[in-house]
């Protein structure tokens, strides 16, 4: 279950110990739940709550979400109207979403991201899945981490979310260690995805295949590694922030046309984990070069995907 806090009214978006609250649950928990106890159409809260996460408490303010886009996002089904042009966004489809870090192909991803319900789904779908990449990192093999914590993987961007008409992808790692060392970290979106090596290809599909058996876990059942945020969970007036480098989400198929959520990302600081030595399955050893990410400027596929 995740952690849970009460917002009785807009002043505690600036109420020290809220604030307080919400920093150290993120920074021990990576997750937290938020009720509010007021409406709020225009998300004033989740705004003057990252504003005073910034000023009190060091996170950096929220990422532009595309070169046209401001800081929030709404997560709204729609054929017709798109929020980047001529591009629908993923987040814009009645699809489902299977497991994903937000931004993967930013260097680097944004830490936190926020989703507010304003509608939450009224006919039975559109549920949030979330896991936590400390425990599924320990459901792959040695050799699998060891290639994840390599740079050895193109990640495209989708073309709604260009900023630079230079920049339309990266290579990077999937798995991330953390200051510990530990790969507790991750980057990933299967399908913005190319392994660069046959042994990228193979640790990529044993991943593939964790996230299968984690993803056909029931609600309510043993798995340690996921929660399922029904509505039920997260009715209307409920924010979810996420570590986005902590927990991968996931969302099934939206049966409810209306379903409405609003989403900010915020705190893209560089992974405070080892940037210059390799990872050969148990412990970190040197290595001659950095293993950082580097833009390639290669032309991705004109097709939107996210």
């Amino acid at each position: 279950m995740a952690p849970r806090l009460e917002a009785p009214n807009l002043s505690f978006a600036q109420e020290p110990g809220h604030v307080r609250v919400v920093s150290e649950t993120l920074a021990q928990r990576g997750i937290l739940k938020v009720s509010l106890g007021f409406a709020d159409p225009q998300s004033r809260y989740l705004e003057q709550l990252l504003r005073s996460l910034h000023q009190h408490h060091g996170h950096n303010l929220p990422i532009s979400h595309s070169a046209t886009r401001g800081w929030f996002w709404d997560v709204l089904p729609s054929s017709t109207s798109f929020q980047t042009a001529n591009c629908q966004a993923r987040s814009e489809t009645m699809e489902d979403f299977p497991w994903h870090t937000d931004c993967s192909y930013e260097d680097p991803p944004p830490r936190y991201f926020a989703l507010q319900v304003l509608q939450p789904d009224r006919c039975g779908g559109g549920t949030l899945s979330v896991m936590n990449v400390e425990r599924l990192s320990e459901l792959l093999s040695p050799e699998a981490r060891a290639s994840l914590a390599r740079p050895d993987f193109r990640i495209r961007t989708p073309p709604e979310f260009v900023k630079h008409p230079g920049q339309k992808d990266i290579v990077a790692s999937i798995l991330l260690a953390d200051d510990e060392g530990r790969l507790t970290r991750m980057r990933f979106r299967e399908d913005l995805l190319t392994p660069l090596s046959e042994r990228a290809a193979d640790a990529l599909g044993e991943l593939r295949q964790v996230l299968a058996l984690q993803g056909a876990e029931a609600s309510g059942s043993h798995s340690m590694a996921r929660l399922d945020l029904t509505p039920e969970v997260l009715p209307e007036g409920s924010i979810i922030m996420i570590d986005n480098r902590r927990w991968l989400h996931a969302r099934n198929h939206v049966r409810d046309p209306r379903r409405h959520l609003r989403r900010v990302r915020w705190d893209a600081v560089p992974f405070a984990g080892v940037t210059n030595k390799e990872y050969s399955g148990e412990t970190w050893t040197q290595a001659e070069g950095e293993c950082g990410q580097s833009g390639s400027g290669g032309v991705g596929r004109e097709k939107c995907l996210v």
